[in-house]
This record gives structure tokens, C-alpha cells and sequence, in this order.
């Protein structure tokens, strides 16, 4: 399980996060949703410690990190967390000088010390898994955006993380090329992946996510199952948001 417990962030004299508390259940797919601003990129930022907390409690498996202003977590227990989780970023982050291949498999050689067989076997799985065998050998630059997204998450899971993050994977492409990424996130999360993610688009959040969470200045206005909360909304700040993003996509059947 992972939770966030009173999570609190300040960039200089903007608080972006004000004692937010969300849990990802093991096996489920949390979504984080609200406009731009509101705080969900950087509460996902803060699971893996990309951005440290101020105050609150961070709860990931077994490790439980408390945050106190002024007191940065250990190396030790950043590298722990880190180590359960996989990150998949909106514009891609590939090595350009490295293939597809190459790229599911640095991580593996350079920090888990993987031989280079295994490694590119295990890789080889992973682009197989996102429909990617043939583009093994091909260049970042030579693939459309979502094949890049798709290398991507491939590159996240080769060390079999616990939880999968997911900061706007489909935000850079268009349409037709998100709507592969959706179907990988989808087999991902029909196979039980645990995976939080934050986005704008409501196809993935109402198809892949369990459950979503509407943040809005940096607090959450609503929470719930994914279809109850965009088909009903109970909260009048959530209806005006989810009016906004259905008014050009049909989300249901």
C-alpha cells in the first residue's frame, strides 16, 4: 500500500500542497486530476522524492518516512523508496544515444549491476509487453511519440517496481498516438499493477484509473470511484471541472 498523509509542500511563499492525504490500494489504479496548478504532479512527484515533502507522512510498503521543514529524509531511505517505485514521465525522457533496447535495459546494467544478457532479456520482454519487439534496435528519434511513451513505461517496470507513476503520459501526444498508451496502461492495470497517476485526460482516468482525485489549490475537493465521480460529481467545484474537460470527449460507453 501507499500513503500520503498530510501532505504538505511550499515552493518559496506558495503552499502548491496543504495536508493532502490520499491512499493507493495495492493492485488499483489511483488517478490525480485538477487544473493545471493544482497540486497533482507534484503530490505524485512527492511518492517517489523527486520532491520532498515539508510535513506529512509518506507511507510506501513496509517504509514509512516522516517529513519535518528543515529535516531532509536520508540517502538511505530515499534509495529505498525509490527503489519500489517506476516513473514514467510526460515528454518520454529516453537516452537519445541509446535504442529502444538500450534504454529498457540501462537501468538494470548501471544500478541493479544486471549482466548485459539478462538485461537485454529482460528488456526484450518488457517491449514485447508493450508491442514494441521489432522497434528493439531503433533510435528514440525514429519513433512516433507514443512508441517513445511506450519504450518509456517498458523502462519503468524493468526493475518490477511496486508502484507505477505516471506524470501526464498522454499530455504530450496526440489523440490517436495517446490511445496506445491508454491500451498499455489498461493491460497494466487489468494485471493488477498498482499505479498512481496524474493527468488531464479523462479517457485514460475513466478506462484505467479505480479510483480518482480531484485536487484543486492544493487540496482534495473529491475523491471516489473513477466512473461515480465523473458521472456524478457530488461537489460543485468537481462538477465545473469534469463539465469543462466533457465538453469536447464523450467518456462512457
Amino acid at each position: 500500500m501507499i500513503a500520503l498523509d498530510a501532505i504538505c509542500k511550499t515552493f518559496g511563499a506558495l503552499q502548491v500542497l496543504k495536508s493532502v492525504s490520499v491512499t493507493i490500494p495495492d493492485g488499483q489504479v489511483t488517478a490525480l486530476i485538477g487544473a493545471s496548478g493544482s497540486g497533482k504532479s507534484t503530490l505524485l512527484r512527492c511518492v517517489n522524492l523527486l520532491e520532498t515533502p515539508d510535513a506529512g507522512t509518506l507511507t510506501v510498503g513496509a517504509e514509512v518516512l516522516k517529513f519535518r521543514p528543515g529535516q531532509p529524509p536520508r540517502h538511505d531511505d530515499v534509495r529505498r523508496i525509490r527503489e519500489q517505485t517506476g516513473m514514467v514521465f510526460q515528454n518520454f525522457q529516453l537516452f537519445p544515444h541509446l535504442t529502444a533496447v538500450q534504454n529498457v535495459m540501462e537501468g538494470l546494467v548501471t544500478v541493479k549491476r544486471w549482466p548485459a544478457e539478462r538485461a537485454r532479456q529482460r528488456a526484450m520482454e518488457l517491449l514485447d509487453k508493450v508491442g514494441l519487439r521489432d522497434k528493439a534496435d531503433v533510435w528514440p528519434g525514429n519513433l512516433s511519440g507514443g512508441q517513445q511513451q511506450r519504450v518509456a513505461i517498458a523502462r519503468a517496470l524493468a526493475p518490477e517496481p511496486s508502484v507505477l507513476l505516471c506524470d501526464e503520459p498522454t499530455s504530450a501526444l496526440d489523440p490517436g498516438l495517446a490511445s496506445e498508451v491508454v491500451a498499455v496502461l489498461s493491460t497494466l492495470a487489468r494485471e493488477g499493477m498498482t499505479m498512481l497517476m496524474a493527468t488531464h485526460d479523462l479517457r485514460l482516468a475513466e478506462q484505467v484509473a479505480t479510483q480518482t482525485v480531484f485536487l484543486q489549490d492544493g487540496v482534495v475537493v473529491e475523491s471516489g470511484p473513477s466512473r461515480a465521480l465523473f458521472e456524478a460529481p457530488q461537489d460543485p467545484r468537481t462538477q465545473a471541472f469534469v463539465a469543462t474537460l466533457t465538453a469536447a470527449v464523450h467518456i462512457g460507453p
